[in-house]
């Protein structure tokens, strides 16, 4: 199951000399030998601390043997309409069908879009990384561009300010803003993702959602060269900053 995979991502940190034991199969004794003897790189530098942390994606040596070097992944896709949000499916091609990667296999999502939305799509093989995106603490938004059946109105702003109440979960949502781009044409950014959500506030109004595209999540922006189907590695700087909000208006589109 894809939820224990990630659990089991977010369980593997364990101290330095633990590690080391386990994996030379020595005893921790020895282990501070070598410690001491400065023959141990954590990342690239000498290590000589037993009670260190280390985790899934640390790289770690001893004498020049890599013991591990697993590398995180983090990837940012133009998901297009009629592609799945999964990882399998016996009907549709999925977003993993359409990577090109060696380790395709071991991403999962973080956040799903619909069969019929397109836009930004995350995926990752670090279970800390997705699971603090989701937390709501960190108050990540994600910004949607959506064409309705029916004209707007500043009705719309206020109710979807004020929160909605959902009796199915017995909710009601968080504050959401809601920017009228044209008669037909709005922009909506909310921090959290309810079955449905958006199409559900719109249906209030009896109006139908024609099209839905995600153009950001935090303070990462969609490239606007990077075509359906298409996808790109975050670089560092953008997996460390993704939790800062992106300024309203300054999308790339």
């Amino acid at each position: 199951m894809l939820s224990e995979r990630i659990s089991l991502m977010q369980s593997a940190r364990t101290r330095l000399d633990r590690f080391i034991s386990r994996h030379l199969g020595i005893s921790r004794r020895d282990v501070r030998l070598i410690l001491a003897q400065r023959r141990v790189k954590v990342d690239g530098r000498i290590a000589t601390d037993i009670q260190e942390v280390v985790h899934e994606f640390s790289q770690v040596t001893v004498d020049e043997r890599v013991l591990q070097a697993h590398k995180a992944s983090y990837v940012m896709m133009h998901k297009p309409i009629g592609v799945v949000s999964a990882t399998r499916d016996e009907q549709h091609k999925t977003v993993i069908d359409l990577l090109d990667r060696s380790d395709r296999s071991s991403l999962h999502i973080v956040g799903r879009l619909d069969l019929n939305s397109s836009g930004l799509l995350l995926l990752t093989n670090d279970g800390r990384w997705s699971k603090g995106l989701s937390l709501p603490e960190k108050k990540v938004s994600k910004l949607y561009r959506v064409a309705l059946e029916k004209p707007l109105s500043n009705d719309y702003i206020q109710a979807f300010a004020a929160g909605m109440y959902f009796e199915y979960e017995g909710i009601t949502t968080r504050p959401v803003k809601l920017d009228i781009i044209s008669e037909y044409i709005a922009e909506v950014s909310l921090e959290e993702g309810r079955y449905h959500q958006i199409k559900r506030m719109f249906g209030r109004f009896n109006n139908k959602v024609i099209s839905l595209h995600r153009l950001a999540v935090g303070a990462l922006v969609l490239d606007h060269d990077l075509l359906p189907g298409q996808s790109r590695d975050l670089s560092a700087g953008e997996v460390a900053n993704i939790s800062v909000q992106h300024p309203s208006g300054e999308t790339n589109l």
